[in-house]
Parts: structure tokens; C-alpha cells; sequence
């Protein structure tokens, strides 16, 4: 490739990586002690944004727990179940926005779940009680999971301005939300019960 194609292809290139970020979160409980396993998940405030396309994903069952507790998708993924155990599981959910049944089975089943409708999506083994999971559906594609000192980032964002709420399986009342633009850090002080939605 010539000297004078590569300048071009990297001016090309540059205004489009100008425009992504990044939008950070650090998320704590009304203490200050930070949280694990908090979802953050951001809405542009334009309006044409683009929705982007779910990816899928994949929730495993192993020694006799999901993993992982917390995920988070975007409306339309479809989400695979593998049992990585050598006994057979029972998944499950009464939750509104998916209501489904994954009869005894080893190893992956036919076909994956579709999550078409966001919200909290609790999952259960209708053989091993203790076995719970918690499952976010969001109508964005930018979203991320806390790590354990609490921080959660959404990269690769466009430019712009949004509306980030924040979620947490034992969170109390409506989701916190806030305005924040990309490049920004900001953060969430969560209120939380004792024990996690639907645990049992």
C-alpha cells in the first residue's frame, strides 16, 4: 500500500474514532462501599440514534450454579443455557418479560431463549432450589457490569449526551438515573434490601 493511501484511509478513519468514547460509572451502596456486579445502561438523548443489533450470549450452568449470577442483554438477544454439569437442570422463569421452560436436559439445548422484552428476568432450577440467576433486558446496546472495585464502562460509545440509570439485584425502589456525556465518569450511591429480587 502506498505512503499516500495509508494517510488517506487513517484521515478517513480518524474523525469516526474521534467520535467514540467512553461513559464510566462507579457505582456503591448508600455507604460508600462499592458494588459488584451493579448494571449500568445509557439511552441517547438523540433521536436518531441508532439501536444497534443484540449479539448473543450465554448463561452456564455450572456446579450447580449459574454463571454468571448477573448478565445483561439487549432486547433481541437470544441467550443459550449449557449444562456443564454431569446432572441434569431445569431452567426457568415466571418473570413478565419472559416467561419460559427448559424441560430436564444435559449438555446445550436445541435452541436458544429469545429476550424480545426489557426488563428483570429472574431465573431459576426447578430441581435445585438455591440455583438463582438475575437477568437485565435493556432497549439499548450500550451497557456494562460493574467489576469488583465497583466500576462499570460502556465503551465505544458515540458522542454525545445520554441518560444512564443504574440496577443492582438487590436494589430498592425505581432504578437511579442520571444525564452524563461520554468521556465523563459519574456516580451511583444504590439503596439496598437485604436480600436480591426473588431470592428464594
Amino acid at each position: 500500500m502506498s505512503l499516500v493511501r495509508t494517510f488517506y484511509l487513517l484521515a478517513c478513519l480518524l474523525p469516526a474514532i474521534a467520535q467514540a468514547a467512553n461513559l464510566r460509572a462507579v457505582v456503591t451502596d448508600t455507604n460508600g462501599v462499592v458494588l459488584s456486579d451493579a448494571v449500568i445502561f445509557a439511552k441517547p438523548l438523540a433521536a436518531n440514534a441508532s439501536a444497534g443489533k443484540p449479539r448473543g450470549a450465554i448463561i452456564d450452568q455450572i456446579n450447580k450454579e449459574f454463571v454468571p449470577l448477573v448478565s445483561v442483554v439487549q432486547a433481541g438477544t437470544a441467550i443459550t443455557f449449557p449444562n456443564k454439569d454431569n446432572i441434569r437442570h431445569h431452567v426457568y422463569s415466571f418473570s413478565a418479560p419472559k416467561v419460559f421452560d427448559l424441560k430436564l436436559y444435559s449438555g446445550v439445548p436445541a435452541s436458544p431463549v429469545v429476550f424480545d422484552k426489557p426488563g428483570l428476568v429472574v431465573l431459576g432450577c426447578n430441581i435445585h432450589d438455591w440455583m438463582v440467576a438475575y437477568l437485565l433486558v435493556v432497549d439499548t446496546p450500550y451497557f456494562a457490569k460493574s467489576d469488583e472495585k465497583g466500576i462499570a464502562q460502556i465503551d465505544e460509545v458515540p458522542a454525545g449526551e445520554y441518560e444512564i440509570r443504574a440496577w443492582h439485584p438487590r436494589l430498592q425502589g425505581a432504578f437511579p438515573v442520571q444525564k452524563g456525556k461520554t468521556g465523563e465518569s459519574i456516580n451511583f450511591r444504590l439503596p439496598l434490601t437485604a436480600k436480591p429480587a426473588g431470592a428464594r
